[in-house]
């Protein structure tokens, strides 16, 4: 049990692997244990296409994060993400052979599984089968059908689909490392979780998660995903036209990006120039912030005006589908300065910048509360809240726990244990059974569907050995 309260998320984006441990303290607020992160060698837009170098960045991003906290990962939650994510919308029905008997979950997940075997394009998978509303007889706009009673079942569902061999890939790369995988996720789910509030998911929102390789979008109205999306441009395009705008190395191209960049040239005076070192002992080369910010901004526009075209897809100007909360941008890209401004400009839509701080632990470092972290940060309290939207956690096996506790080099591993821990666990304790009744059936269904799937993976990647 003391072990159930340490959780890991492990984020395998296109720049950066990130491997997050955290916990909760006596306030619910999560506390950050251990941060590692590394360079990304192996992964382009969001897939793995080099194995053997996305293991050993997966393994550097562990050990840092075991030096930082003093904690032996042997499990971590793993957010999905990439191109080959896409989404449909599907709506299915069943009928029941006694009206007078009141749906069950049975008839619920009856209609799940008969979702689960629409027919894909060859070599895809359905990953999520989320629920939307139900009908019954007729009867729509029902978000909780168990307990009523009816003939006809009927409901919408997000179907979220996903090339089979991108998340085995996924899966391989993470049991290579050394870790069990122990749930999946949507990334932009466990992003929305991170830095969106129930209020906003309620009154319609769309996430915009800008990654290094992919832009993620994510619409949530009354409380529900309603559409999910996948660009396959982010901040590693910017830097390559920064790079072949000002012909300059790379390296220089992201610092400057960071440093200096601008999605507004406007702001910049024409008179403002930067200059960057030349390369083994040739002249410096000056650059014009106005021109860099031009260049920024061009591709900027071209990413905010994909996304919007999906947000105009799902319908958002129809009156029952309004995003009334309107944008909210994370990921390292919401960083670039005047972004916010840009996005507004081009939407018409109220945008802020979305921090993780509001579920993290007051004192947790400013580094951490970075929209960069936000998919981490919800990855771990997907881990922790087995009960959130989006979360698929697996029952932790007995032999991970015999394995990290028995090795002695790490004498600092059992002191938080075993001196932080046993209140909390007690607590949790009492607390874990209470919720399960009360879960809604959505939830549950999402769950057991995605403890299969990661099965299936795992007896494939063990076939596979």
């Amino acid at each position: 049990m003391e072990r159930d309260k340490i959780a890991v998320g492990l984020d395998i984006g296109t720049t950066k692997v990130v491997v997050m441990i955290g916990k909760k303290n006596e306030y619910g607020k999560l506390e950050i244990l251990g941060l590692g992160k590394s360079k990304s060698l192996g992964v382009a837009r969001g897939v793995v296409n080099n194995i053997t170098l996305t293991i050993q960045s997966i393994q550097q991003a562990i050990l840092e994060a075991e030096n930082n906290s003093g904690y032996k990962v042997s499990d971590a939650v793993v957010g999905i993400a990439g191109q080959h994510i896409r989404s449909i919308q599907h709506a299915d029905y069943i009928s029941r052979a006694n009206p007078d008997e009141v749906i069950s979950e049975y008839d619920i997940q009856l209609l799940v599984d008969q979702v689960n075997k629409l027919a894909m394009l060859p070599g895809e998978e359905i990953i999520h089968v989320l629920p939307q509303e139900f009908i019954i007889d007729g009867q729509n706009e029902i978000k909780e059908p168990i307990g009523m009673s009816g003939r006809r079942l009927e409901a919408s569902f997000h179907v979220v689909v996903g090339q089979a061999a991108s998340i085995r890939n996924i899966g391989r790369c993470v049991q290579s490392s050394g870790i069990e995988l122990s749930g999946l996720t949507l990334e932009p789910l466990a992003s929305s979780d991170a830095v969106l509030s129930l209020e906003e998911k309620e009154a319609g929102v769309a996430l915009i998660d800008i990654g290094g390789g992919t832009t993620d979008l994510a619409i949530f109205k009354d409380g529900i995903i309603r559409h999910t999306a996948v660009i396959p441009f982010g901040g590693n395009v910017i830097t390559e036209d920064i790079k072949e705008g000002c012909s300059i190395i790379e390296k220089q191209a992201e610092l400057l990006k960071t440093k200096f960049g601008s999605a507004w040239p406007n702001e910049n005076k024409d008179n403002e120039i930067v200059s960057i070192p030349g390369l083994r002992g040739r002249d410096p080369k000056e650059i014009s912030l106005k021109n860099l910010s031009k260049i920024i901004n061009a591709r900027v526009v071209e990413i905010i005006e994909q996304v919007y075209a999906e947000i105009n897809a799902y319908g958002h100007e129809e009156n029952r589908k309004k995003l009334i909360a309107g944008i909210v941008l994370t990921g390292g890209g919401s960083q670039l300065k005047h972004i916010k401004q840009l996005v507004e400009y081009i939407t018409g839509m109220d945008t802020r910048i979305g921090y993780p701080n509001e579920h993290l632990a007051g004192n947790s470092s400013e580094e951490i509360s970075s929209p960069l972290y936000a998919t981490a940060v919800g990855l771990v309290m997907n881990s922790l809240q087995n009960h959130s939207t989006g979360a698929y956690q697996i029952e932790l096996k007995q032999e991970p726990v015999t394995r990290t506790a028995a090795p002695v080099q790490r004498p600092v591993y059992q002191a938080p244990v075993e001196t932080t821990e046993p209140m909390d666990v007690q607590e949790e304790a009492k607390q874990q059974p209470t919720p399960t009744p009360t879960l809604d059936s959505r939830e549950k269904i999402k769950r057991s569907f995605f403890e299969k799937y990661v099965e299936k993976i795992k007896e494939f990647l063990d076939n596979a050995e």
